[in-house]
């Protein structure tokens, strides 16, 4: 069950612990464990071979053409990571977090499905099931912690809590005013896209978006215009590091789907993230070190560069632990390598991890959550059974 208006459900609730921005006055019960766990769902399938790029392989640089940096030490090249793996330039902070080891980056990652259909992917990567539920994976393992009654122990980060957040569980929901009035990021690149050969509307359009990024305020640290994720990130950890607050937090981004203009997009969206993610980080303070914040998208992208700059809808890709209980320092992957017959279907990165798995080791290692919390969360998934390693002991 969803609680979208915070103001309401606080008044009947009278819990403890309040919060107040832009008038929306939040409330929070206290809840049983004392660690986080934050879900970032990149919507639109992000390249993770762009994140993360596996410059070691000796067929990537042929495969990605212009869509491959150069190595760690060149100007404008991809972050060291120790050999083999370079991290995107634009990831600056999450960097960082991997230098003192409070970032796993695990590749090779995919859903149990396979499917290249935004709509139908981020069902299932929500889900967690091989068939379409009316709740969500996380929703249904906050169900099986132990909470006391009538507190609240999830918050989703928007307008209204995502499928991975619907369910029997009490979730609250919270927004800045006026939020989600403006169209996505990725519906102007769509509109670029089919406007491109107009020869009226084509350059009106790229000069009306170029002066909107112009006009939207001071730079973050990437020299990316703030954008909402960055604030409901922040919020978020306000919310969770309150020792009343939530345990469990979802926060949405969109624009992943870069067919098209991928180097410039990516720098863009990464350059976002990052910021996100930090601004989380910052906000949690001294509750970082509890906390895991996992990072998905729905599936990878074509390991070839396209006709247009781009990538196509694909399997396997990264996912992303990061926070001061998390494992870090390391690229976790059994490489399928990018050689004749290796990638899938012959186009794309071979899954050789399952985003169940890293979902339920996170669940079973940081969050307490039983075997039989497990099974309800990720129904029918003993082939995939919880990766160990991946926190701090």
């Amino acid at each position: 069950m969803t609680s979208p208006l915070l103001t309401r459900r606080s008044a009947l609730l009278g819990l403890s612990a309040a919060f107040t921005l832009g008038g929306t006055s939040l409330a929070f019960g206290a809840a049983p464990t004392d660690n986080r766990f934050v879900v970032f769902i990149l919507r639109g399938a992000l390249d993770g071979m762009s994140a993360v790029q596996p410059y070691g392989d000796p067929h990537c640089a042929s495969l990605r053409g212009a869509l491959a940096l150069g190595q760690p030490g060149t100007e404008g090249g991809l972050l060291d990571m120790g050999g083999f793996y370079g991290m995107h330039p634009s990831l600056v902070n999450v960097h960082d977090m991997y230098k003192s080891g409070d970032a796993l980056v695990l590749h090779a990652v995919a859903g149990h499905y396979r499917s290249r259909s935004h709509f139908d992917a981020q069902d299932y990567l929500e889900s967690g099931a091989d068939r379409l539920l009316s709740s969500g994976w996380l929703n249904r393992a906050v169900a099986a912690l132990p909470a006391a009654p009538g507190h609240d122990m999830a918050v989703s980060m928007g307008l209204a809590a995502p499928l991975m957040l619907r369910g029997p569980a009490k979730v609250l929901a919270w927004a800045p005013p006026h939020f989600g009035q403006e169209p996505a990021d990725d519906f102007y690149a769509r509109l670029q896209r089919l406007s491109g050969d107009d020869t009226l509307l084509g350059p009106a359009l790229a000069e009306g978006l170029k002066q909107r990024d112009m006009d939207a305020g001071p730079p973050g640290a990437n020299g990316a215009k703030p954008v909402a994720s960055v604030l409901l990130a922040g919020m978020a950890g306000k919310f969770l590091s309150s020792p009343t607050g939530p345990r469990v937090a979802v926060i949405e981004t969109d624009g992943w789907d870069t067919h098209a203009a991928q180097v410039a997009r990516l720098k863009i969206n990464l350059g976002r993230l990052d910021d996100s993610l930090q601004a989380l980080r910052v906000a949690l303070g001294d509750t970082w070190r509890r906390t895991v914040v996992l990072a998905v998208t729905e599936f990878g992208r074509t390991a070839r560069i396209n006709g247009t700059g781009g990538t196509d809808h694909g399997t396997a890709g990264v996912a992303l632990l990061l926070g001061g209980a998390v494992a870090g320092g390391r690229v976790q992957a059994n490489w399928p390598g990018l050689g004749n017959g290796q990638l899938f279907e012959n186009r794309d990165l071979m899954p050789t991890t399952d985003v169940r798995a890293i979902a339920k080791g996170v669940l079973a290692s940081h969050m307490g959550l039983s075997g039989a919390g497990l099974a309800s969360a990720f129904p029918d998934s003993t082939d995939a059974p919880p990766l160990t390693g991946l926190v701090r002991v």
